[in-house]
């Protein structure tokens, strides 16, 4: 399996934090949402419960679930702490009065996006970690179809992969909601939309996390 990165954006995570979490710490357990991959979420559950000895209840789900999740909460929180994910559902929680300020001790040593992130929601979010936006292909797979390699983002849209892409449903996924708005900024609105319909017609199918 090959990955191929064509084209790099920053993809911005961010924490914030619910209403109930300082009840939370009084009561020495801890309710939290996670929206990077497993293996992330197991190891911050992991170093977090040995450096303060609260117990960790998780729930992991893709960025675009979680925020629905939240909002659909707002009268009720269940979470404590949403963890990770991309930036822009963190923002409209914060911009929506899901999650409240906080301002860690730490925060001048993260990275000034990181600081701006935060500044901006005013305090209710703040990067955790940055990667880049991108594709990848089994080359193996395309060697046995006959396919060429794609190079670039367009590339997907040729009739010749019809029924060969997935990607994650925008209404779900952050990432690929991220990946929506970078086509448009990247070839215009019309450019933009017209890939994005061109793309459609290739997807074999939409799946709930990126």
């Amino acid at each position: 399996m090959k990955r191929s990165i064509r084209f790099s954006v920053p993809l911005a995570a961010v924490i914030v934090i619910f209403a109930a979490a300082p009840e939370a710490q009084a009561a020495g357990k801890l309710t939290l949402y996670c929206s990077p991959q497993i293996e992330w979420c197991q190891l911050v559950i992991k170093e977090f419960q040995k450096a303060t000895g609260i117990k960790v209840a998780m729930t992991r789900k893709s960025s675009g679930e979680t925020f629905a999740q939240i909002n659909a909460e707002r009268k009720n929180p269940k979470g404590d702490v949403w963890w990770g994910g991309t930036g822009d559902p963190h923002l409209q929680a914060a911009e929506e009065g899901l999650t409240i300020e906080y301002k860690s001790p730490m925060l001048g040593k993260l990275h000034p996006w990181a600081q701006n992130q935060a500044k901006t929601s005013g305090y209710k979010t703040v990067g955790i970690y940055m990667g880049a936006l991108g594709f990848g292909y089994n080359t193996k797979l395309l060697a046995k179809k006959g396919l060429p390699e794609p190079k670039c983002w367009k590339d997907l849209t040729k009739p010749i992969y019809k029924g060969e892409v997935q990607i994650a449903s925008p209404h779900s996924s952050g990432t690929s909601y991220t990946t929506l708005a970078t086509m448009v900024q990247l070839f215009g609105e019309d450019e933009g939309f017209k890939f994005l319909q061109a793309l459609h017609k290739n997807i074999n199918q939409y799946t709930k996390s990126g």
